[in-house]
């Protein structure tokens, strides 16, 4: 047999093995499909089970017992297949199971959690392990591959043999190693931290914007906290807003280390950071400054990770209320297509349900006049970037041209690295296109004042709040293309605060005065959906012909970078998409060092995209450790673009084809330029440091 090496199909570290599952599971899908003439019951199921489990030992999900069904099949299909071909078809498990068996038993093993014999990698630590067996292990500082660090100690855990408790989040298990989870020692010792976190804590929790989601308000409930047995600190509030998305009260701060952790590991900026030492310790930015002075690209990846009060959201909600009450402004909503997946979880419902009906009909009991979709305005991008992409693919300047629909993205260019702000498509953002089109074409198509049409965006991220005030977001000079963002976390405030009960809401429409959106606009909220809309369109203008492919599943996904190549009319074009920015910074890097091509990139700043923004719905550790959230709610767009839009091109779009012909003229020219165009400025800051 040749000597084909694959990773460990039974872990996911780097170990290797001679035997490939995975050229055997293609072997026995191609021998079902061609070899076996389906006669005989052992041959013709026999094998395609073994494929099934195959690939799922390939996948590094196999067991033992899936190694045990394997030996069975092997002796059954060869003992009692017809002929000499189903009786020989299993030689290759066979001789592969005495490898795949001594690799398995090195690869894990046998402990007891709470008295339970269970099986499990042997990388894995006390916490994963206890998650297999269906235990639940309480942690406050933990992030899975973000922050494991063992701070917070709630969740230590008893194991036999040794004289103090242990951090199940950062210590590996062993053989035969017997964990206890829940004895008097673990609760009282959990119980004796939480106290002594909470006398360093504000505990105004009945008004904090975090009551009954915050993690350490429902850690002290589970663990039995009646009191605090210490004395209180007695805090005031700590608060710092020097920024138009942000507040920061570190009166509320538990130094997790989570939002450091994910500001600099994950979006490789880093402007927060712990200091001084001891009792005094405590997160902020260097020299003490406000995080307005700081480098930051206000992406709030720090605020989904608090697992407490003391990072927020500025709240806006009141201007919207304000507006609404006002009868001389006529207010409309737009709402971004990543939030129509999100919302429904402020709201217990599960993660990924798409309640965009639901949605509008709240809005308009809120009091909106009109409700619109961004995804119209994301049509409206797509037909500027796709005029742009083609012009910079024939000139074959300023390559690679990036998308600019991501404000974060935007922030961290102009600091960062400013070198690449000629590279930056010139196109607004959808939201901010769609109200450059409310305040000059629709304002002006119902007789309105542009200064009397308030425009509030849902937005999924917070730093769409400081995009609406760059200066050159006015199509009208004088007046903002958009007068107020709210989050999705927002907008589900106000509908609770309205009594408004969600669940039994009818599915209502958008109001069609400004069309429906193709499934184009639709996908833009996830990583790869504003490329994918773009080459949708792309194709057929560089070729003049109509294309049948509109889904470029080779960019969908939660990868970090995702790369293709396509044909563009015989030109060949090297795409690239790319979410979170420490991802964004290391391509930027091999692009400048030369080690790296590209002609288009997508780049967004939230990992897995706009779904994944800082103003989304918030879930506690376990639920982000273990639940693929950014998945869900990326297929939930994929599908309702699919189910909810029948056309998948955004040129094909009646409204785009009626604004162009009447209001705006050809993509890219005079009109085009003045309303759906904008300018960027390096903003380099001495303070400014790359990870």
């Amino acid at each position: 047999m040749p000597d084909t090496r694959t990773v460990n199909p039974f872990t996911e570290t780097n170990s290797f093995q001679k035997i490939s599952g995975t050229e055997i599971a293609k072997f026995f899908h191609n021998f079902t499909i061609d070899e076996s003439c389906g006669k005989c019951t052992p041959c013709r199921i026999g094998t395609k089970r073994m494929q099934s489990i195959l690939e799922k030992i390939s996948d590094g999900h196999g067991t033992s017992a899936d190694l045990d069904v394997l030996e069975k099949l092997t002796g059954y299909i060869t003992e009692n297949s017809f002929c000499g071909i189903g009786q020989t078809a299993p030689n290759l498990v066979r001789s592969a199971l005495s490898a795949w068996r001594n690799e398995y038993d090195a690869c894990t093993v046998k402990i007891k959690v709470n008295g339970m014999e269970i099986e499990c990698p042997s990388t894995a630590t006390i916490l994963e392990a206890a998650k297999t067996a269906g235990i639940n292990i309480p942690t406050l500082c933990y992030l899975k591959e973000i922050n494991a660090i063992g701070a917070c100690s709630i969740c230590m855990v008893e194991v036999k043999g040794t004289s103090n408790l242990v951090a199940s989040c950062v210590t590996p298990v062993s053989q035969g190693m017997e964990i206890f989870t829940h004895t008097q020692n673990v609760r009282d010792a959990r119980r004796i931290t939480l106290e002594l976190i909470l006398s360093n804590h504000r505990k105004d929790c009945l008004t904090c914007v975090r009551n009954l989601s915050c993690e350490l308000q429902i850690l002290a409930l589970n663990a039995g906290v009646k009191s605090v047995g210490f004395a209180d600190d007695e805090l005031k509030p700590q608060i710092e807003c020097s920024t138009l998305h942000l507040v920061r009260d570190n009166s509320k701060c538990v130094l997790c280390r989570r939002c450091t952790a994910v500001c600099k590991g994950v979006q490789g900026v880093g402007v927060i950071g712990v200091h001084d030492r001891g009792f005094e310790t405590y997160v902020g930015c260097d020299f003490d400054r406000h995080l307005g002075d700081a480098a930051c690209v206000s992406c709030g990846q720090c605020v989904i990770v608090c697992p407490t009060g003391a990072l927020t959201e500025v709240d806006d909600t009141a201007t919207v209320y304000e507006a609404l009450a006002d009868d001389t402004k006529y207010v409309v909503a737009i709402a971004a297509p990543a939030v129509r997946v999100a919302l429904g979880e402020c709201f217990d419902m599960p993660i990924g349900t798409n309640v965009q009906g639901k949605m509008v009909s709240a809005l308009r009991q809120l009091g909106f006049n009109e409700i619109f979709d961004v995804s119209v305005g994301a049509d409206f991008t797509i037909m500027e970037e796709s005029t742009e992409i083609i012009k910079r693919l024939e000139t074959e300047e300023h390559l690679p041209i990036i998308t600019s629909c991501c404000c974060s993205w935007i922030n961290y260019c102009e600091q960062y690295y400013p070198e690449f702000i000629p590279n930056l498509s010139s196109c607004k953002p959808p939201q901010i296109m769609l109200g450059a089109l409310l305040k000059t074409y629709y304002a002006k198509k119902i007789g309105i004042d542009p200064k009397d049409l308030f425009v509030v965006s849902v937005m999924p991220c917070t730093g769409k709040k400081e995009e609406i005030r760059r200066p050159h977001h006015q199509a009208i000079p004088g007046v903002f293309d958009i007068d107020v963002v709210i989050t999705t976390r927002e907008l589900g405030h106000m509908i609770s605060t309205g009594g408004i009960m969600f669940h039994k809401l009818p599915n209502e429409e958008f109001d069609p005065a400004l069309g429906i959106s193709t499934g184009a606009g639709y996908i833009f909220g996830t990583s790869g959906g504003v490329m994918e809309a773009a080459l949708r369109t792309i194709a057929e203008k560089m070729t003049d012909k109509v294309s049948d492919k509109v889904s470029f599943t080779e960019l969908r996904g939660m990868q970090g970078v995702k790369e293709a190549e396509y044909d563009l009319n015989g030109k060949k074009a090297k795409v690239a998409v790319v979410s979170g920015l420490k991802n964004a910074g290391n391509l930027l890097d091999s692009i400048k060092a030369g080690k790296a091509r590209y002609d288009v990139v997508e780049v967004m700043a939230s990992p897995g995209g706009c779904i994944g923004g800082g103003g989304q719905p918030i879930h506690d550790g376990a639920t982000m450790n273990y639940t693929n959230i950014n998945e869900l709610r990326s297929l939930a767009l994929y599908q309702g673009a699919d189910d909810l839009r029948p056309l998948r091109k955004s040129h094909e779009s009646p409204i785009v084809q009626e604004v162009y012909q009447h209001a705006i003229g050809e993509p890219g020219q005079k009109v085009a330029h003045e309303w759906l165009h904008t300018k960027y400025q390096a903003r380099p800051l001495e303070s400014k440091k790359k990870i």
